[in-house]
């Protein structure tokens, strides 16, 4: 099993534990989250996960882990996560071959997008949002050690953009019913 495998299906065991840490479980809810990722390891959940939407980016893992540990509120709010899905709608049409550009090509040469990246750091440091700087360093250490060959899988996947799509949402229908009892 090369190192890409072990890691993703160690992640996906994991993000199976954080979705199941999400049910309103109360005091059990941490022995169901452990329970789930167990189970997801052995009971082929994870094996399945990592055929369909192959190994997920480590702010994916890093945000599942946050959760797992009580951190609240979560790093992804609800404006980061409608910055993640406005970039998501420009760049998987780019990516999927909708234009002259591809930029998934970029984080394979991927100089000029680290290049981008540091004013994103400057900025997140600036602002003193330490989580999602420390997420961002996590991510360049696993792309610089090798454990994945493009720039852009490091930094995210199909799933959390639909986690960003979920947070959304929920926030959308927050607004809406919030309105509808005033």
């Amino acid at each position: 099993m090369n190192p890409l495998a072990a890691y993703g299906l160690l992640a996906h065991g994991l993000i199976f534990g954080a979705l199941t840490a999400l049910l309103p479980l109360g005091q059990l809810r941490s022995r169901a989250a452990l329970a789930a990722t167990a189970v997801a390891l052995l009971g082929g959940i994870a094996p399945l996960l990592l055929g369909t939407f192959g190994a997920p980016s480590p702010t994916l893992l890093q945000l599942a882990l946050l959760h797992l540990a009580g951190r609240q509120p979560s790093p992804l709010s609800g404006r980061a996560a409608l910055g993640l899905l406005l970039f998501a709608l420009m760049y998987y049409p780019a990516a999927l071959g909708w234009g002259p550009f591809d930029p998934y090509a970029l984080g394979y040469q991927p100089w000029p997008l680290l290049a981008a990246l540091l004013p994103l750091a400057g900025a997140l440091c600036w602002r003193r949002l330490d989580s999602w700087l420390l997420i961002l360093a996590v991510d360049l250490a696993a792309y610089a050690g090798g454990l994945f060959g493009n720039l852009w899988d490091a930094l995210f996947d199909p799933l959390l953009v639909l986690l960003a799509l979920v947070v959304v949402g929920r926030q959308g229908v927050r607004r809406f019913i919030a309105s509808r009892n005033r």
